[in-house]
């Protein structure tokens, strides 16, 4: 038992007229939090669009042009969502002299995501757009937030080895959310109830991450959702990007080519995080395996966070970065190299199985080169993934009404995202080859 777990338990409970002493959150269940809060931030709140969208178009709610669209809101609002984060603290600090209430503001992410969720459901396009940007915003201030939050936590449990499940949320929300939408087109219900569906599962797990936060709250004392946010913060605050001086491993030209790599990662897999529910159809009309493709996406996800968080420290995070993109850059056009299937499903698993590595190696390498402006420079390469995620469905719309056909417009949106995506296979590889 941890000296945290201890002082709890250390109240009296004999004397009459004295509460008895809640037990604390277990290590597991703080780690089930994250993994429930960022399924209902990322997998509902972001990515349930991209099943729902064939729903959408079905329906004649939307037509693709105005898909992609309501696709690009989200991503500018996750951007602006990642770049308020990253000032945020140091505001909140500058005007309160204290840390942000990583609990609350967590749950007000948590909240604003299951309330837009819903708005999608009303019979009103004028505010989708505006509903899926806040999306976007909501869902990176609960990322960000629950983070902080369950990270600490395990931290003072002694019980970091648990942080890699929290990362499996996004994969579980997407795999839940494709299931769901896969049950719903099969029994002929339209796009809007699966929007109410949406909503309903991001309030039922907010309801239970409110009673976990609760019980910490009340087995650690009113304090619990205030304590600083001190582990692994480094001396300057990361308001603003520090960019390392000149010298070996530390040149500006250095950040800038993780920069440009991670942004070119962004754009390369969100053509497909984004119409492959689309592009299946299109491709394989009347298979009984259009809906599952993406609830694959999901599962994929959730392996290859639980691979990445298990390989050996040791290995060369620009080696291991090189071959994540181009396990990508293979099954971004796997449907078009093989429209069968079984190449929709390789293709599945080999976007997703990278997912969540690619993260965890270019923020490993960022920490171990720049341990001291490590939290900066992780906004600035998080923002360039948000920039290259914001430029992929324009290009799907540009070349959709510059082609002959929807198929030959989405083979060349594929073919530009691989070409990205090998673009920065290269980037890591003359790194490898040529920083220390």
């Amino acid at each position: 038992m941890t000296s945290a777990d201890q002082t709890s338990f250390a109240r009296p409970n004999s004397v009459p007229g004295t509460a008895v002493p809640v037990r604390p959150p277990s290590p597991l269940v703080i780690a089930l939090v994250g993994l429930v809060s960022l399924s209902l931030a990322m997998g509902l709140g972001r990515f349930s669009f991209t099943p729902l969208l064939p729903m959408m178009l079905h329906d004649g709610r939307v037509d693709l042009a105005q898909g992609s669209w309501l696709a690009t809101s989200n991503y500018l609002g996750y951007f602006a969502g990642a770049a308020l984060c990253s000032v945020l603290p140091s505001l909140w600090r500058r005007l309160g002299g204290s840390e942000p209430p990583a609990e609350r503001l967590a749950l007000g992410g948590l909240a604003a995501t299951a309330v837009l969720l819903g708005v999608m459901a009303l019979p009103w396009p004028a505010v989708w757009g505006t509903a899926r940007f806040l999306a976007g915003v909501a869902s990176a201030v609960a990322f960000v937030f629950v983070s902080s939050w369950c990270l600490l936590r395990l931290a003072q449990r002694q019980a970091t080895a648990l942080a890699g499940l929290i990362y499996t949320g996004p994969g579980v929300g997407i795999a839940v959310s494709g299931l769901g939408v896969s049950a719903m087109v099969s029994w002929g219900w339209h796009s809007a109830a699966g929007w109410v569906v949406m909503a309903l599962l991001a309030c039922a797990g907010l309801a239970w991450v409110v009673r976990v936060l609760q019980r910490d709250r009340d087995a650690n004392g009113p304090a619990a959702a205030h304590v600083p946010n001190t582990a692994g913060r480094p001396a300057e605050p990361p308001a603003a990007v520090v960019v390392p001086p000149a010298g070996r491993g530390g040149s500006r030209t250095l950040v800038a080519w993780i920069v440009v790599g991670y942004g070119l990662a962004g754009f390369g897999y969100i053509i497909t995080a984004t119409f492959l529910p689309v592009m299946a159809r299109d491709a394989l009309p009347g298979s009984a395996w259009i809906d599952l493709f993406w609830p694959l996406f999901g599962l994929a996800v959730i392996a290859g966070c639980l691979i990445a968080t298990r390989l050996p420290q040791h290995w060369d995070n620009r080696l291991s970065m090189a071959v994540c993109y181009g396990l990508q850059a293979v099954g971004v056009v796997m449907g078009l190299l093989w429209p069968t299937v079984a190449g929709f499903v390789l293709g599945s698993l080999l976007v997703g199985l990278p997912f969540t590595a690619l993260t965890l190696f270019t923020l490993r390498e960022v920490r171990q080169r720049w341990p001291q402006q490590a939290a900066s420079l992780i906004a600035l390469v998080t923002a360039a993934y948000a920039i290259g995620q914001i430029l992929g469905p324009p290009l799907v719309n540009a070349l959709l009404a510059h082609t002959a056909s929807r198929a030959q417009g989405f083979a060349w949106s594929l073919a530009t995202a691989c070409g990205a995506l090998l673009a920065g296979m290269v980037v890591w590889l003359v790194m490898y080859r040529r920083v220390p």
